[in-house]
């Protein structure tokens, strides 16, 4: 906790005389509200007693931007060892050339939820902003978002752009997209659509998509059945044992609605398995449009977010902050790929 006081006072002496951190000490003499009252004021009282004062100087450098913004991933099971979504690899490509458009330097890294990645970047001052992808369990995640927005910390993620979000969200009309692959599904003559994937307040995102779909079966006069809507999460596992449940529980389907890609293709091994065939027995539509879902048999069709739009309203969204103006959550379109598991 800090080092044994020197000649003149720094920061540093504070630290060591209030059995905090430096960063803590910086942020508490700034007025940063993430720092405890009680603290803040055994700080102040330490930094009057020492007659310290504050080098403008030394601030003002560290004040200066670094035209540098963090990009930090959430880690995710994957099938290999990457631990990176392959929807987000394929993000990566777009907000690395809006960066470079800008002048902006990318450092990249894992989030975590036990490591304490929301103050590390500012406390460093490594980064003038963050961009979050990924998050797992929103109603755990969003007490971290609160407390970067309490901190002052620029930060912009890609997820379920809401009224209610903390801080801007840039995000896919995912109610949008959802109805887009029930409309589909219904066209090519389902009636009985499951729905794989987790569709409550801990993953809006699903919840949302599962929500679309509803909406283009009820549009079209027909009972969406709560019994057709399986749990899983992001994995190719996760969809493997969401189809398995339904089957082995002797439920009539005719058409399947992904939250993802890799949950389609889990699907549709656990379909092959119970031998019904893809498109003949049961239509599969996924979402995300990651390379391995053109590689599927048959291909599989799937939903299209805008990648492109992504990194660059992640990074306008982002810039405009640190320039201190106000950035908005916007909802990005999706389009709809036909391919063979639906024809």
């Amino acid at each position: 906790m800090g080092r044994a006081p020197t000649g003149k006072p720094t920061s540093f002496d504070i630290a060591y005389r209030a059995g905090v951190s430096q960063p803590t000490v910086s942020r508490a003499l700034r007025g940063d509200k993430s720092v405890s009252e009680a603290t803040r004021l055994k700080i102040e009282a330490i930094a009057r007693e020492l007659n310290y004062t504050v080098d403008k100087n030394a601030s003002s450098l560290r004040s200066q931007r670094s035209n540098t913004v963090a990009l930090l991933f959430f880690e995710d099971p994957t099938s290999d060892e990457s631990m990176i979504n392959p929807f987000f690899l394929a993000m990566l490509g777009s907000i690395t050339r809006a960066a470079a458009a800008r002048g902006l330097d990318l450092l990249i890294s894992f989030q975590q939820m036990e490591d304490n990645w929301h103050t590390q970047y500012q406390d460093s001052h490594r980064a003038d902003g963050l961009i979050l992808l990924g998050y797992g369990d929103y109603t755990l995640y969003e007490e971290r978002l609160r407390q970067l927005d309490r901190q002052g910390t620029h930060f912009v993620r890609w997820g379920s752009a809401r009224k209610d979000n903390v801080g801007a969200t840039i995000g896919s009309d995912n109610f949008g997209a959802g109805q887009l692959a029930g409309e589909h599904l219904l066209a090519v003559g389902c009636r009985k659509i499951a729905f794989l994937g987790q569709a409550d307040e801990h993953y809006p995102e699903f919840a949302e998509r599962h929500a679309g779909l509803c909406a283009a079966l009820e549009a079209a006069g027909v009972r969406p059945d709560p019994a057709l809507q399986a749990n899983a999460l992001t994995g190719e596992e996760e969809g493997y044992s969401a189809m398995r449940s339904l089957i082995d529980a002797g439920l009539s389907f005719d058409g399947v609605f992904a939250a993802s890609d890799l949950i389609a293709m889990g699907a549709m091994r656990a379909l092959a398995e119970a031998g019904r065939s893809v498109p003949d027995d049961v239509a599969v539509v996924g979402f995300d449009n990651i390379p391995a879902s053109a590689l599927t048999s048959p291909p599989l069709t799937t939903v299209m977010q805008d990648v492109r739009g992504a990194g660059e309203a992640l990074i306008a969204a982002l810039t405009e902050q640190i320039e201190g103006k106000d950035a908005q959550s916007r909802t990005l379109p999706a389009t709809l790929v036909e391919r063979g598991s639906t024809k």
